[in-house]
């Protein structure tokens, strides 16, 4: 499978899959010499298929919702998976909360998620995710799956990411008022930043001229200015 041609080539690797689902992605992973595999994945009925198809996955199946699961390896992982396309976004978010020890991400989305992660400021589908991703990750959107690979094929276009840990290269201290900042800043987008962060900003911060703009005009870097300047 192509998206497995994209793990990182470094050994040794601690690798995490996520939904491994009938082994798909699977069955070429654990052909691999030097990776420490494990899986997370909320399907019992999947679990003792994995199990029964490939005795090498006992113990490395973790049966848990990824929106809940533990960090599963001690130091710097990796991350794969055809990520479940109702809830590719909350995984993303569960990679944020593990950045520091994520080094790198190759992930399937459906097309129209995966263009808005890797869209830059300026365009309309610009959003929360394309901030907060690519101020931690260097994106790359690497090719477009089609419908047919699929049995029985979606009604969606997928495509596939790889995110390459960027080692916090903005500096950013408190993730989670970063975050806080790129969302408010998003909850109204057709409204000004001004309207938008009065809630969490002071009077004297809202009289900024960048207060004009609305989020989508804003670059990563701009966003990480605001925050430092007036939210950190």
């Amino acid at each position: 499978m192509k998206i497995v041609s994209h793990v990182p080539a470094r050994r040794p690797l601690q690798l995490l899959e996520v939904g491994p689902g009938g082994g798909a992605i699977t069955k070429y992973i654990i052909e691999q010499q030097g990776i420490d595999y494990k899986a997370i994945e909320l399907d019992e009925e999947k679990i003792q298929y994995l199990h029964a198809t490939y005795p090498v996955l006992k113990d490395k199946i973790i049966h848990k919702d990824i929106l809940k699961a533990d960090k599963p390896f001690e130091g710097r992982f990796s991350v794969i998976g055809n990520f479940p396309y109702n809830i590719s976004s909350p995984i993303l978010f569960k990679v944020l909360e593990w950045e520091e020890d994520v080094e790198e991400v190759i992930g399937m989305f459906q097309k129209e998620v995966a263009l808005r992660v890797c869209s830059q400021h300026g365009s309309k589908v610009y959003g929360i995710l394309s901030v907060l991703m690519q101020a931690f990750f260097k994106v790359d959107y690497l090719f477009d799956v089609h419908e047919n690979c699929f049995t029985p094929p979606p009604k969606v276009k997928s495509g596939v990411l790889r995110f390459v840990n960027t080692g916090n290269p903005y500096g950013i201290e408190n993730k989670r008022k970063f975050t806080t900042l790129v969302k408010t800043a998003f909850s109204q987008r057709r409204k000004t930043l001004r309207n938008a962060l009065k809630p969490i900003l002071e009077a004297e911060a809202l009289k900024d001229p960048i207060m004009d703009k609305r989020a989508e005009q804003l670059s990563v870097a701009d966003f990480v200015g605001l925050y430092k300047q007036y939210y950190s």
